[in-house]
């Protein structure tokens, strides 16, 4: 599975960790950027690339990053297609449901509110959780997408 990297100044450090453990984990990774920290960074010109790569191939997936992964969301989750769910640390079970009944393709972390170790459990949670194909979420999932 591809799975797009995207970050923006605040999410720059955790988002070269999360590269080198997805990276050895045997996913393929493609970055994004941003490639160098650089506190001016806007994450919009950062997070649309992913998004947008995201939207294009439905195998994949994304990981954003920011200060708090809220607004790295909202870019994203205009692409059609992509469904972007935004971890800031908390709850596992935020992980699970967002795959198992949204089957979020895109994971949004807060890298202000989430530790190194708990950004990448999650982000193994999150690869390896499963979307339940329930007819209830395909037919959410169907209206979000626009077709009812």
């Amino acid at each position: 599975m591809k799975v797009h990297l995207a970050a923006d100044h605040a999410g720059f450090e955790l988002k070269e960790k999360i590269k080198q453990f997805l990276g050895g984990l045997g996913y393929e990774v493609q970055d994004h950027g941003a490639f160098e920290y650089d506190e001016k960074d806007d994450y919009p010109d950062l997070i649309r690339p992913a998004a947008e790569a995201v939207a294009k191939d439905h195998e994949s997936r994304g990981i954003i990053l920011g200060g708090s992964g809220q607004g790295e969301a909202m870019v994203a989750n205009r692409y059609k297609g992509v469904r972007a769910a935004v971890y800031y640390d908390g709850p596992e079970e935020i992980i699970k449901l967002s795959r198992e009944h949204n089957d979020a393709n895109v994971l949004s972390l807060g890298a202000r509110f989430v530790s190194g170790q708990t950004a990448l459990d999650m982000v193994k949670l999150w690869l390896d959780t499963e979307f339940s194909g329930e007819e209830r979420h395909k037919r959410r999932i169907q209206k979000i997408d626009g077709g009812e």
